[in-house]
């Protein structure tokens, strides 16, 4: 049974239609997006255990950090045996760590919720975030941008479903819990079983993902496809650059700077948002800002995230992926700059910027995966992104500690105003600045680091891997 995973079993026949991966990409990407969504039940978990905000905030970061080095550690694992043995490993993965989490806070031992859904979890992250990527861009090489849009759309989006449903869920096992109300804590009996469920819903609907996936056959091409015409465009090449190549090339270090740069500044953001809203508008003690109306702003970042996730990575297919990060860098400088300098003159303002940046930040995610096609060719491009995804990891930790670490010298939570925002905010310009002239620098890759020919085929028309 397990044999149908194999790679040679996932061979498209002729005439499948290549719309139908997108949405088995969707399945994997809208399940792992949930780890946006642990916010949801922090509190829960800190009434539960006892601890502090910290003690519970690791876990994200475990399970962030495990994403980047299981995505660089399994990339050309994950090339060589496909997208359906990689999705149904990443679904294992994934489920467990709720299963184990779950024990963990049935038990109250807290390592094991490290261990479950941190760990575990954040190596299903990884391989899942991964599986899907090379497959998207053999399938259209005519417009990858938009084809891996489609599929990193869900990671942004998988939060969105994700929250309302383990509030109503965590309402359900707990009487006593209303999710209207932001401090209101479940029981730990609700977290459980709310753990539980995640855990086996999630591993169905990402085994809809493993049973449709497949890869194209050697020769195939879209109707009317011209490699050639493709390789035209400035920084496409129709070469084969193998993942071990790509880490000896100037390039791809300075899309991983490029990487960095772009979700430090995002995760500034995107970690404060409820707070910082309300903090932006706040005098005299007192916010013109309500918690349910942060809560909501919250919602529209998430929406913004998830949309830039397709918009931007699909307008990079016509404007090209180079162009493309100089809007999310150059633009996104402007815009920090405005939301320290002016972001506290009305909430209209103030929301626009921060959703533009966001939608910036999630299109930074989605075109990537495309950018390395256009240099390193579809050959291992998956286990290329693999290693880059490193960068995301190393922004996770960066991103956040930048923001509190100003925070923290301005004052205690609850206290501070837009000004105490505003050194976190000028050193966000300052990263994007680095970006900035990272991505100008990016060169086609020198051909000594090129394949054979025989090796694969390294086009755009995406042959062999």
């Amino acid at each position: 049974m397990l044999s149908g995973l194999d790679r040679r079993h996932t061979v498209a026949p002729p005439g499948y239609s290549r719309w139908l991966i997108p949405p088995a990409a969707l399945a994997v990407h809208l399940c792992i997006g949930q780890v946006y969504a642990t916010s949801v039940y922090k509190n829960s978990l800190i009434t539960h255990f006892d601890v502090s905000q910290t003690a519970i905030g690791v876990i994200f970061s475990i399970a962030i950090v495990m994403l980047g080095l299981s995505a660089a550690v399994a990339g050309t694992w994950v090339e060589r045996n496909g997208p359906r043995k990689a999705m149904f490993v990443a679904a294992c993965f994934w489920a467990v760590g709720f299963l184990v989490g779950a024990l963990g806070i049935a038990t109250s031992q807290l390592w094991l919720l490290y261990l479950g859904y941190g760990l575990l979890g954040g190596i299903g992250l990884g391989i899942g975030y991964i599986s899907p990527v090379s497959t998207l861009i053999k399938w259209f090489p005519d417009r990858p941008g938009l084809a891996t849009g489609l599929a990193i759309m869900g990671f942004g989006g998988g939060a969105m479903v994700a929250s309302p449903l383990s509030r109503q869920l965590l309402s359900l096992y707990d009487p006593g819990y209303d999710p209207g109300n932001s401090a209101s804590t479940a029981s730990g009996s609700a977290l459980v079983w709310l753990f539980v469920t995640l855990g086996v819903g999630y591993f169905v609907i990402m085994m809809f993902g493993v049973a449709n996936v497949r890869v194209p056959a050697p020769d195939w091409r879209p109707e009317g496809f011209d490699p050639a015409r493709a390789a035209a465009k400035p920084m496409v090449t129709l070469a084969s650059v193998s993942a071990a190549n790509a880490l000896r090339t100037r390039s791809f270090w300075l899309l991983w700077v490029v990487l960095f740069c772009n979700v430090t500044a995002g995760i500034g953001i995107l970690e404060q948002a409820s707070p910082m809203i309300q903090d932006f508008f706040r005098s005299d003690g007192v916010s013109a800002v309500s918690v349910a109306a942060a809560g909501g702003f919250v919602g529209v970042l998430s929406l913004f995230n998830m949309a830039g996730r397709f918009v931007w990575s699909s307008a990079s297919d016509v404007i090209g992926r180079k162009a493309v990060y100089v809007l999310y860098l150059g633009v996104g400088m402007v815009l920090y700059l405005l939301l320290a300098l002016s972001g506290q003159v009305a909430t209209a303002l103030f929301v626009s910027l921060a959703c533009v940046i966001l939608s910036f930040y999630g299109g930074g995610f989605a075109t990537m995966p495309a950018y390395l096609r256009d240099l390193f060719g579809t050959y291992q491009v998956g286990a290329i992104h693999g290693r880059l995804l490193t960068a995301w990891s190393a922004a996770g930790v960066a991103g956040p500690l930048i923001v509190n670490g100003f925070l923290d010298a301005e004052g205690e939570p609850g206290t501070l105003t837009a000004a105490a925002y505003r050194p976190a905010l000028l050193t966000m310009v300052g990263v994007l600045a680095v970006g900035f002239a990272a991505n100008l620098l990016v060169r086609p890759v020198p051909e000594r680091f090129h394949e054979p020919a025989s090796v694969g085929t390294g086009s755009v028309e995406g042959g062999k891997a």
